[in-house]
């Protein structure tokens, strides 16, 4: 009679963690910054038809990575947990928290239950406030755990270069075109130090826009609006960059 494996709790979890972890880092990254006017979303993502970046309520937009199947079933699900909320009580009760603890315990399930595999995902879920200091963005791993961050977030791809990379350059009060120049600048940077090229073909952008006179505040920035937002930003980069080789002249 053979002797049966055994496998300790602490290293099934970790085995677990270290699965979900690479499939979330082989996806393209996403990356998300507060702006004067509210909150951009930015990924790498060609596709037009699969979306990384979505609107959920009025106020409030979901970015993911990871296996693209396992992040729309959730954000369905967080749609209809916003509608049927919102419906119920006010749509005032549908906030960025909320939805957030309802994502942090479906994936927590997932992820320590033994006969499922852990989702590899990584979500950001961000609500857009009256004013920069009511901003919300909430970050959720693929074991459910909630991060509340600040400023910028990445997930993704080589998440911890571009997190990096953006603490350095953001700054409150940045304008639209600002903060996707950094955005663009961040996801272009590869593993090894080096940059890409990146176009407006290659990327998915949104943002949730505190001043659209609307309830519903996410918009997408598509064609020739995206093209010139990158267009201005890169004619500013360069114009900066003039006038520092004038002054060391």
């Amino acid at each position: 009679m053979s002797t049966p494996f055994y496998v300790s709790p602490q290293q099934a979890m970790a085995d677990r963690a270290e699965y979900a972890r690479k499939g979330i880092a082989r996806g393209r990254s996403v990356v998300v910054l507060q702006y004067a006017d509210g909150i951009v979303f930015v990924a790498e993502n060609p596709s037009r038809a699969l979306h990384k970046v979505s609107e959920i309520y009025d106020r409030i937009a979901f970015a993911a990575v990871g296996k693209y199947n396992e992040f729309e079933n959730l954000r369905i699900g967080g749609v209809r947990y916003a509608d049927l909320r919102g419906y119920t009580y006010d749509r005032a009760d549908v906030t960025a928290r909320g939805l957030a603890n309802v994502y942090a315990q479906t994936l927590g399930t997932i992820f320590s239950s033994v006969g499922e595999k852990p989702y590899e995902v990584e979500l950001i879920v961000a609500e857009v406030g009256d004013g920069p200091e009511d901003d919300q963005i909430y970050r959720l791993p693929h074991d459910g755990s909630i991060v509340d961050e600040h400023g910028s977030v990445a997930v993704g791809g080589n998440a911890d270069q571009i997190s990096t990379f953006l603490d350095q350059g953001h700054r409150d009060g940045m304008t639209l075109s600002e903060a996707l120049g950094l955005a663009v600048e961040s996801l272009a940077r590869d593993n090894n130090g080096g940059e890409r090229s990146l176009t407006a073909e290659q990327l998915e952008v949104a943002v949730l826009d505190r001043n659209r006179p609307q309830k519903r505040k996410f918009k997408r920035i598509l064609g020739r609006q995206l093209s010139r937002l990158m267009e201005s930003e890169n004619a500013a980069t360069e114009a900066t960059d003039d006038e520092a080789d004038e002054a060391q002249e």
